[in-house]
């Protein structure tokens, strides 16, 4: 299974790049960047990733990004997930960023896009693993500074393919974001939000109505609701479902709990991601394992989530046929 898991083509549609910075990385753009960390070692900081909650890890992360000022910083960031990603059998890649968590610090929207799209366009040309990149709001931020956000991605709208919805989930739902939505989709944006991890199964009715996403960011709630599940179903909506970090962030107590197999065998297109690699224990890879060590997946069914994160992507047909018949032939 380990080995089937690894030669997989698989692509990675839930992972935040500000959530990839390792530890090791972390302390040397502190030290490149003159940033004074909250922590005196690599151990210390590790040791700090025991979360309770969603908030309790959005608190370090933040801290975390701190580091992240100039454009070969966020270079250096994308490049070493992408390096992970060729590791793990993953040939395709949709990251989100966040703006806010860098514009608010006085670091320019240029400077962190720069730096993202160069290590994307190296990803493909020296590793062949192709890209899009996702733009996402904060939502425990305000409608007016995603507003702002929107405007100043606009110069740089031929490096986007879609507008996200992160952060402190409870208490922000979608429809906050309704009107900034629209107008994303009026620039010719795709539309994906984060819904029904800590948040109800009406988030993610909202995402879908008032957002029309493409596909809906976690959405593990949705088995709460089976209207919900008959629509996922029949309309063939895909989740970008995050087991490593479901368990860490006590979604589910364990990852024989996890509802994955379940909505997967009810013929929901689930796909398996990392969110956030560097706090929650591991990247693509290391989530199907941990997904195989503890539910009764078989061969079948990694290939089949592996066939769902690429149907599930942006790429065109062709490219996805291309990686279909490649999984098919394993």
């Amino acid at each position: 299974m380990e080995k089937l898991i690894y030669a997989l083509p698989k692509a990675e549609l839930h992972l935040h790049l500000e959530g990839s910075l390792e530890p090791e990385l972390m302390f040397e753009l502190a030290e490149r960047n003159n940033v004074e960390l909250a922590y005196d070692s690599v151990e210390s900081l590790r040791q700090a990733y025991q979360f309770d909650n969603l908030q309790s890890f959005l608190d370090i992360y933040y801290q975390g990004a701190s580091v992240l000022i100039t454009e070969q910083g966020f270079y250096d960031l994308t490049w070493a997930y992408l390096l992970r990603c060729k590791e793990d059998g993953v040939v395709h890649v949709e990251p989100f960023f966040d703006p806010q968590t860098h514009t608010d610090r006085g670091v320019s929207f240029s400077t962190v896009i720069k730096g993202i799209s160069a290590a994307l366009q190296d990803g493909e040309a020296k590793l062949g693993i192709s890209s899009f990149l996702v733009m996402s709001f904060l939502r425990h931020l305000s409608e007016e500074s995603a507003f702002e956000t929107l405007e100043q991605a606009l110069p740089f709208k031929d490096q986007l393919i879609a507008i996200g919805l992160d952060s402190s989930e409870l208490g922000h739902p979608p429809e906050k974001f309704q009107r900034v939505f629209e107008k994303a989709l009026e620039y010719g944006f795709f539309t994906l939000a984060h819904a029904g991890e800590e948040g109800p199964p009406s988030y993610i009715w909202q995402a879908l109505e008032l957002l029309k996403v493409s596909r809906v960011d976690h959405g593990v709630r949705a088995f709460e609701d089976e209207e919900l599940m008959q629509h996922l179903i029949a309309e063939q909506i895909p989740l970008t479902v995050c087991p490593l970090s479901n368990t860490k962030l006590k979604v589910f107590a364990s990852m024989s709990d996890h509802n994955i197999l379940k909505m997967l065998e009810r013929g929901v297109k689930v796909t398996v991601n990392s969110d956030d690699p560097s706090y929650f224990g591991g990247y693509v890879a290391a989530n199907y394992l941990a997904l195989a060590e503890s539910l009764p997946l078989d061969v079948q069914h990694l290939k089949q989530l592996a066939s769902n994160s690429i149907e599930a992507s942006f790429m065109s047909e062709v490219q996805k046929q291309e990686h279909l018949s490649s999984i098919a032939q394993l």
